[in-house]
């Protein structure tokens, strides 16, 4: 049930998008979408857990006079979508990796799409190494953030009840 509830918990908008003719097993190819806005209560919350309580995040003045328009978005806060994205489609995977390039700033309010993508899937032990590529986009079309992940998944059996299909 925990893991239930923390699926349902505040991320109604997941999308998938298969390149495969079954729609349950993952396959190379294969997009898994998020979308997600950040407001100033997650930005707090990730301060206090992370311990990360750069002015940056919380004065308008700060942020400015380093150049942008007002307090940004922790970007590891906002990569947290891509373990999210993954281990709600497959429940119990292992994160081994993930690289990170930070290309545009995120601000509270800012709608984001995060998306992994299945690169290469290698069967080692009757589980699964993945190699996705993964990106968040601003407004679905300027990446803010990008990288690979590589994870551990127990099945290539897709969780289905919080998604959505997108076939088009």
């Amino acid at each position: 049930m925990l893991i239930k509830s923390l699926l349902s918990s505040s991320f109604p908008s997941v999308v998938r998008c298969f390149s495969s003719i079954e729609p349950n097993v993952l396959r190379s190819g294969d997009i898994l979408r998020q979308t997600r806005v950040y407001s100033s209560e997650d930005v707090l919350e990730y301060s206090k857990v992370s311990q990360d309580s750069n002015p940056l995040h919380f004065e308008p003045e700060i942020a400015r006079a380093a150049g942008f328009d007002d307090p940004l978005v922790h970007g590891m806060l906002v990569a947290a979508l891509f373990p999210r994205i993954i281990s709600s489609h497959f429940p119990g995977a292992i994160y081994v990796s993930q690289s990170l390039h930070f290309r545009l700033p995120v601000y509270i309010g800012d709608k984001i799409l995060g998306e992994v993508q299945a690169l290469n899937i290698r069967e080692m032990k009757k589980k699964y190494l993945v190699k996705f590529s993964t990106k968040c986009l601003k407004n679905g079309e300027l990446v803010v953030l990008d990288g690979e992940a590589m994870a551990i998944l127990p099945t290539l059996a897709v969780f289905e009840e919080q998604s959505t299909i997108d076939r088009s």
